[in-house]
């Protein structure tokens, strides 16, 4: 009978604490096209960190998303969906930047930028939480060498020089973003394709982003409309750039002027027919899933994902 959506019996598991399993990126999406019945004895699981191990407790087909760089372990997964370039028929690539949202926000089309520009008040925003951690080094010892130059505003937890942490989550960033000139996004590593919120949200705030990362990044957004560190000979050459943008309000807006997007068209990653095709063609292909032709599992782990199942998630509103 037309119109009538196929049964898809999903869970999710692995996540951040408080993930919505009935409100989030992927069951927003595939609810569209299937009849989405979020169940914990589910036909299909998407999991995230590979390192709770609570969906070691499911042996059906297992979906790794990966938010971060890992690789997929195709020992434990059928299916995966990370940020590598990866030519293989159970990958599919999709950068965490999607998830924050469409190619939409980032048209300039009938927007003064000078307008724009003239209600910055900061040089150049810096939001970093935890200082500790060792793949935030980079950024921090970035935001230290051009904080010898001229004042960068710290709205993170670490090294706050604005009188306390920006509230809102990423409302308040994009918020504290949106009075800055510049914004030091830079990524946790430096690996193809590995391209998270940092450079979408510092352009979606419509600041200047001083990005580090992807080294393949030109091939998702227009390279002249953000100051990419490795278009430069040295950290001093960019400090030099920033600093001649700060002082020069028309070279500054030559740059704001450029479209964020390659031809100011979406890249293929917001395609997000691609997405449903890929869990359409999970959903229709019989697969003995890898978790049951496992002969082996470490017993710590298994035992310690049973002692965790509470924290899986909840189906419901909290």
């Amino acid at each position: 009978m037309s119109g009538v959506r196929p049964v898809v019996r999903l869970d999710f598991c692995d996540f951040w604490p408080g993930y919505r399993k009935d409100d989030n990126f992927f069951f927003n999406l595939l609810k569209l096209r299937f009849d989405v019945q979020l169940t914990d004895q589910p036909d299909f699981l998407i999991y995230s960190d590979p390192g709770s191990h609570l969906h070691r407790l499911h042996d059906c087909v297992k979906i790794y998303f990966g938010i971060e760089s890992h690789l997929p372990d195709w020992r434990e997964c059928d299916y995966a969906i990370t940020c590598h370039y990866l030519e293989d028929p159970r990958h599919l690539r999709l950068p965490y930047y999607v998830l924050y949202g469409g190619p939409e926000a980032l048209r300039k089309e009938g927007e003064d930028l000078e307008k724009i520009l003239a209600a910055k008040t900061r040089f150049c925003g810096f939001v970093v939480s935890n200082a500790g951690n060792r793949r935030a080094q980079k950024r921090i010892e970035f935001f230290h060498r051009l904080s010898r130059y001229k004042r960068v505003d710290s709205g993170g937890r670490a090294f706050n020089n604005i009188g306390g942490p920006i509230p809102g989550g990423p409302a308040g960033k994009l918020e504290f973003l949106r009075s800055c000139k510049f914004n030091i996004a830079f990524e946790n590593a430096s690996i193809p394709g590995y391209t998270t919120e940092k450079l979408y949200e510092a352009m979606k705030a419509r600041t200047v982003p001083i990005y580090w990362g992807n080294p393949r990044i030109h091939e998702e957004f227009n390279p002249r409309s953000f100051l990419n560190y490795f278009d430069f000979p040295s950290e001093e050459a960019l400090i030099e750039r920033i600093l001649e943008l700060d002082r020069d309000d028309d070279r500054y807006l030559e740059v704001m002027r450029q479209p964020y997007l390659n031809a100011d068209r979406p890249n293929e990653s917001f395609d997000l027919r691609r997405v449903v095709a890929f869990f359409e063609k999970i959903f229709t292909t019989p697969v003995r899933p890898v978790s049951r032709r496992r002969s082996w599992f470490r017993l710590g782990r298994w035992t310690l994902a049973k002692r965790n199942k509470g924290a899986a998630g909840f189906v419901g509103p909290p």
